[in-house]
């Protein structure tokens, strides 16, 4: 079959895609920006994988989606990236819907949200239940599938359990930690997705799945903990409100203020499946929580994460404009740069620079950093707690704790981050490998700033003496191939 996957760089995309080429289908895969995209991951299979770039919210970049499509999936969302994310969600599905329609795809596959059929929703949920609404629209059989929490490495749900789990000793659990769900893991997710495929009469429908537990979410904190061997004390209040929720599972966890919100919103509902037809037209053996848990760990453990939800730009507040602009401005900036004989070999010091952040930390004032991150947190940034996708990996749009990677050349030894907390202005960070006038191997390190007016200026001035002592200290290091 001919697979058409949008989303494709997000967490479900991309593991949906290694599924499809295992099972023999050709994909095309719809994305944003194609450096942004992992094709070499894909080994043997990659003559099968095609790449179009399109963005979803300007219908003229859809002309070049193919016309023989057998099944399209889709598996776009807005929620982490703030703002009116129900407006552009929509905007989003009445492109492709138009778009499926005018090219005659045969079948649309959409992965949505568990929710009441009846009563008021969150903005989350009803956005959701709206693009369902608006692809069903199209007059292209859909076949709808409703997930409550899915559980796996890389999961915004699991990423946020693990944080508060592992570095919480005692967690303060507001009401809405009772509330109903019923956890799915991300393997059988991919194994009703690809499912489906093989049964056209499930074009038309809509089916509710779930693993074999209900469960409420301190029970998943709670099942996390034994897995892990954690022991944790529980303090249940009814003082926090879901916006104050929100503001403290931000503050504690890797997600932004945007998605917490949403989450916390989402949380107060049930997501419960209210029937089981899927089990008898796919009968799979479903792994429970705990199980779905131990592999997720295990995954994390053997720093084999095919995805992760921070690694959407959706989870963060870089524009896709700036892939487009890898050269760092030079007019109208503020810059420290700092140049570095190697006293290394000069592969040892690319690993060291592709190691930063992360568990590993920054060489030099770590808990400085730190501090950053924290007070970033405290203001509605994203913090530094969303780590790194890999602990000596890089690739163009990953997240690296409160940066983005904006390009990742490790043949020649070029690396620049885009800063994404809360400045008044904008920064990068860029890492280079060249030689000085004499010939000598030398480690660039340029941090730039472009302010916004007085106020990012002042910004600049005041951090300008910790620069002093953090930025040459750093430079050495990683020229020395240094990881303390």
């Amino acid at each position: 079959m001919h697979v058409l996957v949008t989303g494709a760089n997000g967490y479900i995309g991309l593991r949906l895609i290694q599924a499809l080429l295992d099972a023999g289908h050709e994909i095309t895969a719809v994305i944003r920006d194609r450096r942004r995209f992992p094709a070499a991951n894909f080994g043997s299979s990659e003559s099968r994988l095609h790449l179009v770039e399109a963005n979803f919210l300007d219908l003229g970049s859809l002309r070049n989606l193919p016309q023989a499509v057998d099944a399209a999936y889709y598996l776009i969302h807005s929620m982490g990236s703030g703002g009116d994310f129900a407006r552009m969600e929509q905007q989003c599905a009445t492109h492709f819907s138009a778009t499926a329609r005018a090219n005659r795809w045969k079948r649309i596959i959409y992965l949505g949200g568990l929710a009441a059929e009846q009563g008021p929703l969150s903005d989350h949920l009803s956005s959701r239940r709206k693009v369902e609404e608006v692809l069903r629209e199209s007059g292209i059989p859909l076949t709808v599938l409703r997930a409550s929490i899915i559980v796996g490495s890389g999961s915004a749900s699991f990423e946020i359990i693990r944080d508060l789990a592992e570095k919480l000793p005692m967690l303060v659990t507001p009401r809405w930690v009772h509330t109903q769900c019923q956890p799915i893991a991300i393997r059988n997710v991919l194994d009703y997705l690809t499912g489906l495929l093989g049964h056209p009469e499930t074009a038309g429908g809509s089916y509710d799945i779930g693993g074999p537990e209900i469960m409420s979410y301190l029970d998943l904190i709670k099942g996390y903990c034994k897995v892990r061997g954690l022991r944790r004390f529980f303090l249940p209040t009814r003082l926090l409100s879901p916006r104050l929720s929100s503001a403290w599972l931000c503050l504690l966890t890797s997600t932004s203020f945007p998605l917490a919100r949403s989450l916390v919103d989402s949380l107060t509902h049930e997501t419960v499946c209210r029937e089981s037809r899927i089990r008898r037209i796919i009968p799979l053996k479903l792994l429970s929580y705990q199980e779905a848990v131990s592999r997720g760990l295990a995954r994390i453990a053997q720093n084999h994460v095919p995805s992760s939800w921070i690694d959407s730009l959706a989870a963060g507040t870089l524009s896709p404009r700036l892939f487009d602009a890898i050269k760092v401005p030079e007019h109208g900036v503020l810059r420290d740069c700092r140049s570095v004989a190697l006293t290394a070999p000069r592969a040892e010091v690319i690993a060291r620079v592709w190691s930063i952040g992360g568990d590993t930390g920054w060489p030099s004032m770590n808990w400085a950093w730190g501090l950053r991150g924290l007070v970033d947190k405290l203001v509605g940034g994203i913090g530094i707690r969303r780590g790194r996708r890999h602990p000596e990996d890089l690739r163009t749009g990953d997240a690296l704790d409160f940066w983005r990677v904006l390009l990742a050349d490790r043949e020649k030894g070029r690396l620049i981050l885009y800063a994404e907390m809360k400045v008044p202005g904008e920064a990068w960070l860029e890492f280079a490998l060249e030689e000085d006038p004499d010939g000598r191997p030398t480690l660039r390190q340029t941090a730039t700033f472009r302010p916004q007016g007085l106020i990012g200026r002042l910004y600049w001035v005041v951090l300008r003496p910790f620069h002093g002592l953090l930025f040459p200290r750093m430079a050495r290091k990683l020229a020395a191939g240094s990881r303390h």
